[in-house]
C-alpha cells in the first residue's frame, strides 16, 4: 500500500475511478494507514500547511505551527521540509523547474 496509495490519491488516479477525496481525507488516510507507526490525526492540518507552503510559494523553510504538545527539536514549530520528509508527503509536492 504505502507510497502507491499516496501517489494515487495525490495524482488523481482515484478521482479517475470515481473516488473523490478532499485533501483532509487524503491526509487522514495517509497518516493513519500508510505510515508505521500511524501518525495522530492532529497532524493533518500542519501537513496540509506544509504542502501548501511548498506548492504555492516554494517556502521549504517556512516554520509551520505544531499542535499543542507536539514538538520538533524542542520547538513548537517545524520547517515545511521537515514535515514533508518526516511524514512522507512527497507525493503531494508539485515538482517545478528552477529558473
Amino acid at each position: 500500500m504505502g507510497s502507491n496509495l499516496a501517489n494515487e490519491m495525490a495524482d488523481g488516479t482515484l478521482s479517475d475511478l470515481g473516488i473523490m477525496l478532499d485533501m483532509e481525507t487524503q491526509m487522514r488516510i495517509h497518516l493513519t494507514s500508510n505510515l508505521y507507526p500511524p501518525v495522530p490525526t492532529i497532524m493533518i492540518q500542519p501537513c496540509i500547511e506544509a504542502i501548501d507552503a511548498v506548492n504555492d510559494a516554494g517556502l521549504w523553510n517556512l516554520e509551520i505551527p505544531l499542535p499543542e504538545g507536539v514538538f520538533y527539536k524542542y520547538q513548537n514549530t517545524a520547517p515545511a521540509h521537515a514535515i514533508i520528509e518526516n511524514h512522507r508527503l512527497e507525493a503531494w509536492i508539485i515538482e517545478r523547474e528552477e529558473i
